[in-house]
């Protein structure tokens, strides 16, 4: 059987086709070549529109079908990964009411923190495991007070996952760990938490049908099935936030056990069978793919400013040059970067420093030592101190990782990043060759018992590296220096 994982990212849709009996990835396709736009009508918003992921999805597939390295006909069932915490809302008959509020999006903070201070903070966090935050709750929220004409006419919310597989199957779903996401469950009752819709006043109706992650989430369409070549009445088996996901293709599954990723966000994400919290919600604990009878839990740090700053340091500076080129640059730069200190937190508010919009600041510029290259180096140098310093917070709830997993991608294709990274955190990182729709489409297997288990689906899981940390005396005085200019910084916010 083949399986076919599609991964919606903000920057791009990225599909793969895998054969399960041997889970090698037989072909992948990525769709748009450029990275897809931001809508951002005021400061601290962020919006994308659906459709444009669905075209998107449509695309990236035909992309692969058009390889010839496989015959689509063949694809047994379908696995959906996706950029968290987005808010889509339809009608009756399945339409979008407006662009998606995307994860990176901050104008409900505000509506958050009071219904964290009215449900009760100690209630809150013990239920929802979160405050409620900057979450799809409080999106919605926000619609309800702002949009309030486009409020009523809403039938299902849902999150961008959700929407793709709306398009592929015409069923709408959701699950435990997509609910938990957009802080809905009640981690104690094991249900929908009745502080949040009665304190936001929501309809029961609004959320859709909760079905396990690993399930059928409906079957394709037969004018889908045709415009893309598959078989009609295949099945979507898998949906998952794209943390879990990445932790998921990690393997990634049993307590203790930690993944990290850094792409346009920055996230460690580590399982756990306890109902823990962190009291000022700076990390966040979601229901974990497993998530069933044995309570797997996901405690996640988020940074935003992480491949999106250097994506902008390349587009400003590094002009003409590839990542690859940056990368040689910032590795012939000292550790420290001479001196020079970024704070890299210029994408909206960020959870681990309690939702202030921080920016992004460069310390220390000497006109007459500082180059290109050390501005490089030093990015990257901050994207790893914004690390440690979010897994700091995950020690104090007793999240300690003697080791982290993370796929040879994005900024952990930089050895000057991930050394960087180890030396910091004083962790040491295991690179693998892992692909979120990758991890999707073996979802997707799970999902369709085409594996006997979840771990069954990794059992060729390539290690490429481990990366130990060497030269944590050189990099500690710098980590010091760089969390006492974050401190000031958010001490006058």
């Amino acid at each position: 059987m083949l399986l076919l994982g599609i991964d919606v990212g903000t920057s791009s849709i990225k599909v793969s086709v895998v054969d399960a009996q041997t889970q090698e990835s037989l072909a992948s396709a990525q769709y748009p070549d450029e990275e897809s736009d931001i809508i951002s009508p005021k400061a601290g918003w962020a919006e994308q529109a659906p459709e444009m992921w669905w075209d998107h999805v449509k695309a990236a597939v035909l992309k692969a079908n058009a390889t010839g390295k496989y015959n689509p006909k063949d694809i047994g069932a379908i696995g959906i990964a996706y950029q968290m915490h987005g808010l889509v809302v339809v009608d009756k008959q399945q339409q979008t009411l407006r662009n998606s509020i995307i994860w990176c999006d901050s104008r409900a903070v505000e509506i958050g923190n009071k219904a964290f201070k009215t449900i009760g903070e100690e209630k809150s966090l013990s239920r929802l495991l979160n405050s409620p935050g900057n979450f799809t709750a409080s999106k919605l929220a926000w619609v309800k007070a702002n949009e309030p004409e486009l409020y009523y006419n809403i039938d299902k919310i849902m999150l961008p996952g959700d929407f793709v597989a709306m398009k592929l199957t015409g069923n709408i779903t959701t699950s435990i760990s997509a609910l938990s996401e957009g802080v809905f469950w009640d981690f104690q009752d094991d249900q929908l938490s009745s502080d949040v819709l009665n304190y936001y006043k929501f309809e029961k109706s609004l959320i859709p049908d909760i079905n396990p992650v690993f399930s059928e989430h409906g079957a394709v369409q037969k004018a889908v099935a045709d415009e893309l070549g598959l078989t009609a009445g295949i099945p979507v088996t898998y949906k998952s936030g794209d943390q879990p996901n990445n932790a998921l293709s990690l393997n990634v599954l049993k307590p203790g056990e930690v993944a990290a990723t850094a792409g346009t966000s920055g996230v460690i994400y580590g399982i756990s069978d306890k109902l823990i919290y962190d009291p000022q919600s700076r990390v966040n604990t979601f229901a974990h793919v497993n998530y069933g009878e044995e309570k797997r839990l996901g405690v996640l740090l988020c940074i935003n400013g992480t491949g999106s700053l250097n994506r902008w340091m390349k587009n400003t500076a590094g002009t003409g040059i590839s990542y690859a080129e940056m990368n040689e640059m910032a590795g012939k730069v000292s550790i420290g970067s001479n001196g020079l200190r970024v704070i890299p937190f210029g994408n909206g508010a960020e959870r681990m420093l309690n939702n202030k919009i921080v920016g992004t600041h460069f310390h220390n510029i000497d006109l007459n030592l500082h180059t290109k290259a050390h501005m490089f180096r030093a990015v990257q140098e901050g994207i790893a101190f914004a690390f440690r310093y979010g897994l700091d917070i995950m020690r104090e709830s007793g999240m300690n990782p003697s080791i982290i997993r993370a796929g040879k991608a994005n900024l952990f294709l930089s050895s000057t990043f991930t050394e960087a990274f180890v030396n910091a955190t004083h962790v040491p990182v295991e690179l693998y060759q892992n692909d979120g729709s990758v991890g999707a489409a073996l979802g997707a297997g799970i999902g369709v018992k085409a594996f006997a288990s979840e771990e069954e689906a990794f059992t060729n899981s390539k290690k490429l590296h481990i990366i130990e940390p060497k030269a944590i005396e050189q990099y500690e005085p710098a980590y010091q220096e760089w969390k006492a200019l974050l401190e000031k910084q958010l001490n006058h916010n």
